[in-house]
């Protein structure tokens, strides 16, 4: 068995209070406004935020195909902390392998914190695999991964922050 995963953590402190920003990941209207990667649209949206319920989109990319993707929720803290597993899926939410990195992990736990720091929140992601395998974890762990989850998750918080100025 090899070395414990090193999480991929990354954090923004918002212009928001801590249940506004809660709201933001709570509540499917809100997340079809800011979620996934730059320059996508979510186009579905299905929500039962309770331990063992999910979160499940569709989002159309680009060049105009959709990605599946779903959150399976095992901690809900309000309006402090939301722990899940997430996954590629299908269109009926079964999960699926990532559409172009067949080696990435096919489960993440991934846990969202909301500090409150004055009239400011910071919001921080961590992600490790979960239940993968040495391959998984490795290509996690590799360098061009974490470049690119660096640059995906800038980009989704980039959209997150340009949501909460719109509501503002």
């Amino acid at each position: 068995m090899s070395a414990q995963t090193t999480d991929f953590v990354i954090s923004r402190v918002f212009d928001a209070l801590r249940e506004t920003l809660w709201a933001c990941v709570a509540e499917p209207s809100r997340m079809k406004e800011w979620w996934g990667s730059k320059n996508c649209k979510v186009v579905a949206a299905n929500m039962d935020l309770r331990p063992g319920g999910f979160y499940h989109y569709g989002m159309q990319m680009p060049d105009g195909a959709t990605m599946w993707g779903k959150f399976v929720f095992r901690e809900i803290v309000p309006p402090s902390r939301l722990e899940f597993i997430n996954f590629f899926s299908d269109e009926q939410g079964g999960k699926t392998r990532h559409p172009l990195v067949p080696t990435w992990p096919l489960e993440l736990l991934s846990v969202f914190s909301f500090d409150q720091e004055g009239g400011k929140t910071r919001f921080t992601v961590r992600w490790r695999p979960h239940d993968a395998s040495e391959e998984e974890r490795s290509i996690f762990e590799s360098d061009a991964m974490r470049v690119s989850m660096q640059q995906g998750w800038n980009g989704t918080l980039d959209q997150l922050e340009a949501y909460l100025a719109s509501i503002r």
